[in-house]
């Protein structure tokens, strides 16, 4: 017997579809695409957590080994390289909920057997998926650390793991204004700055949408339990008349 496998959709599939729901041509969305795509690698390869639309957060991070003495630290510490990507509320929503279907075929394409799940839904975070021996600990800000406690008396920030970054909704082109909203873990506290710099514990408390009538970068971190996440960042774009767009 074999699974039922699907196969990947193509870039070019995803393109027309997109065209088609949004009513966009192909040629605009496909170099809205490959400029999305050089943009979140860069912003990636600097340390950023870059939204992706719909989706949630993707960030590059570390596998290391920990030590208790910040003089012990060195290069040879890292292990490996990680792609982290953190599912959104309503995607990880979207995913419990949803009811998973396993079908199997014999050599000849007959069904002989259909199963639906029956498990709690639950939905694993990928973040804490560490090596026993190694740390995680957030992600990197234009090749510094923004959360990297090795160890009981190393350098200072408080270790991100486990702390998902906030997620942004909001129209990122628009002509003459956009509300940007913002979510993050359940019991934490959302720091954010309109100024381009970093966030940190000590900036604005989000407490609510935020309007912008001009181009502005919106960062922000999700603090909780003394502990902060990694940076996620947006550019709301202001635009001629006709130009806007909706990016959720």
């Amino acid at each position: 017997m074999v699974p039922d496998l699907y196969s990947s959709l193509a870039q070019d599939k995803v393109i027309r579809e997109a065209a088609l729901r949004s009513g966009v041509s192909q040629g605009v969305m496909q170099a809205c695409w490959d400029a999305a795509g050089q943009v979140i690698k860069a912003w990636a390869t600097e340390g950023h957590s870059v939204a992706l639309p719909g989706l949630g957060t993707m960030r590059f991070g570390l596998s290391a080994t920990a030590v208790e003495n910040v003089n012990d630290v060195k290069s040879g510490l890292i292990k490996t390289r990680r792609i982290i990507f953190t599912p959104s509320t309503d995607l990880k929503d979207e995913l419990k909920n949803t009811a998973i279907v396993i079908t199997c075929y014999d050599r000849n394409g007959n069904e002989i057997k259909r199963v639906t799940s029956s498990d709690d839904g639950t939905v694993e975070n990928n973040e804490d998926n560490g090596d026993d021996n190694g740390v995680d600990n957030g992600s990197t800000e234009n090749g510094g650390t923004s959360g990297g406690n090795t160890g009981g008396n190393s350098g200072s920030g408080s270790v991100s793991q486990g702390v998902t970054a906030p997620t942004f909704s909001g129209n990122t082109q628009f002509t003459e204004s956009t509300q940007v909203t913002m979510s993050g873990p359940a019991g934490a506290e959302i720091r954010y700055t309109t100024d381009g710099s970093q966030p940190t514990a000590q900036s604005t408390l989000y407490s609510g949408p935020l309007t912008l009538t001009e181009t502005t970068t919106v960062k922000a971190i999700a603090i909780k339990d003394g502990q902060s996440s990694s940076v996620t960042s947006r550019t709301y774009s202001k635009v001629e008349s006709g130009g806007g767009g909706d990016m959720d």
